[in-house]
């Protein structure tokens, strides 16, 4: 007699650590915490979710340096359950190094999301066998997949063609030899790797670091955006930008408190007063000046309209 056949159960699927646009979840922990939408209106839940979600991943404790190599060991193997494990182990590594990222053109939530892909990338290419800590190598992965995020997706300061093209090149071949050799290149091996000067990938470099977000405030106590103060992405001047504004002589006054060449620099960098966009060394060329020390004028430029506006008490309301 034929026995009957039993039913098989159906493979229980694993959570998602999807990327909005590639997947249609967003980042599920064990717990079913879902990170927020940014998109939805209505702020404070979405803050409420973002708080429950650190908390929950509080609850997951940290692995020893031997638990890495077991478990770095049964994922090479092709473990599911201890790659689930190691990944929510060290999502506080990846909120850890998020919050350097904050105001820089994503939304909080969104820099998680990007960091935890580069976490699950770690996991995957981890090799436990060369006896360093797991967190080390994932730094780097988290990292360049927030970096990476902010110059694709961010609303950041417009950028010349032929300068994302090199950033693009830049961070192609910064993860490929990154993933050969196990930790962030050098910028001398960076250098030698693409063929072009030292100074140039250090440049690459803190331009990834140092982009401004059009849509982030100049300081965490005010809501005055760098858009308020610049050109718009659509190539409108200042005046455009802010026609209807009753302050406008106020805003103007800001660039007032920068030396010459400070507001020189501002209005080249930024395309300020119907100028075009110019790179570090387009700049330098016209000052006769580095681009290093070109960068340190620009950084100082804005620090003193970050505290100009911080001293005014003024925001984005006031000036309406």
């Amino acid at each position: 007699m034929k026995r009957p056949s039993k039913k098989r159960k159906p493979p229980v699927k694993p959570p998602t650590y999807g990327r909005r646009g590639r997947s249609s979840k967003a980042v599920v922990p064990r717990s079913g915490v879902v990170m927020p939408d940014p998109s939805r209106k209505g702020a404070g839940g979405g803050f409420d979710t973002i708080r429950s979600y650190l908390s929950d991943i509080r609850k997951a404790a940290l692995l020893t340096f031997e638990q890495e190599q077991d478990l770095g060991k049964r994922v090479a193997e092709g473990d599911f359950h201890a790659r689930e494990h190691m990944i929510e182990a060290n999502l506080r590594l990846v909120v850890s190094i998020g919050k350097r990222y904050m105001n820089r053109g994503l939304a909080f939530s969104d820099v998680i999301e990007e960091g935890n892909l580069g976490l699950i990338r770690a996991v995957e290419k981890f090799d436990y066998s060369k006896g360093f800590r797991f967190s080390t190598y994932a730094s780097w992965w988290i990292r360049q997949y927030i970096e990476r995020a902010i110059i694709n997706q961010g609303s950041l300061v417009r950028l010349p063609v032929h300068v994302v093209e090199r950033l693009n090149r830049y961070l192609g071949e910064l993860e490929r030899y990154g993933q050969e050799i196990g930790r962030e290149p050098r910028p001398d091996e960076m250098a030698a790797r693409l063929k072009v000067p030292e100074e140039e990938i250090i440049d690459l470099k803190q331009l990834v670091r140092t982009t401004y977000s059009l849509d982030s405030p100049l300081n965490d106590r005010t809501d005055t955006f760098l858009r308020d103060i610049i050109r718009d992405p659509q190539g409108l001047s200042p005046a455009d930008t802010v026609e209807g504004i009753q302050r406008y002589e106020e805003i103007r006054s800001w660039m007032q408190t920068l030396s010459e060449r400070e507001q020189r620099v501002i209005t080249l960098r930024f395309g300020l007063d119907g100028e075009e966009e110019q790179t570090l060394e387009m700049i330098g060329r016209e000052l006769s000046l580095t681009r290093e020390r070109v960068r340190q004028i620009e950084s100082e430029a804005l620090g003193k309209l970050r505290a100009t506006i911080e001293g005014k008490s003024m925001t984005s309301k006031d000036l309406l």
